[in-house]
């Protein structure tokens, strides 16, 4: 049988030993307490700033990826982007899902949804398409085999 502290009985209670109810949580006795109440250093704008200087670069990513045989999903979004990237596509400003390329062959516009990666080759690009045309893939696929019918073209 459990007993339940009353809250009045809690505030007397030195923070060491206060429950702590992480953000979202819900519930009629959550505190709210500052991050220094709770024993948390302030959070500062160059903390955040060097935290951002200090993200791995495009190429660090690339030697991150896991092999090329494993399945898309396997991947971390910061790791696809920037094996979409050494393929030749870019990412658009308007809608950060979705990303471009263009060959000399075709044009594209490939985006990430969240079942699965979607291509559109253009007919506006060169080559003779009659129409646009689209292809879809889960992203249980391996990346090889992605990356192989993307860069195969229409």
């Amino acid at each position: 049988m459990s007993m339940a502290v009353p809250t009045s009985l809690r505030a007397l209670a030195p923070p060491s030993l206060r429950p702590y109810y992480p953000l979202g949580t819900s519930g009629s006795a959550r505190p709210s307490l500052s991050r220094a109440a709770r024993g948390l250093p302030r959070r500062r704008g160059v903390a955040l700033a060097a935290s951002a200087s200090a993200r791995p670069s495009d190429a660090e990513w690339l030697e991150r990826l896991p092999e090329k045989k494993k399945p898309l999903y396997t991947h971390s979004l910061p790791g696809i982007e920037a094996w979409l990237r050494s393929i030749g596509f870019a990412q658009s400003r308007e809608d950060r899902a979705v990303w471009v390329a263009e060959t000399p062959l075709w044009h594209a516009r490939l985006s990430l949804d969240v079942t699965d990666l979607h291509i559109r080759y253009l007919k506006s690009g060169p080559g003779n398409l009659e129409k646009d045309t689209e292809r879809r893939f889960s992203y249980a696929l391996s990346r090889e085999d992605i990356e192989n019918a993307i860069l195969g073209g229409p």
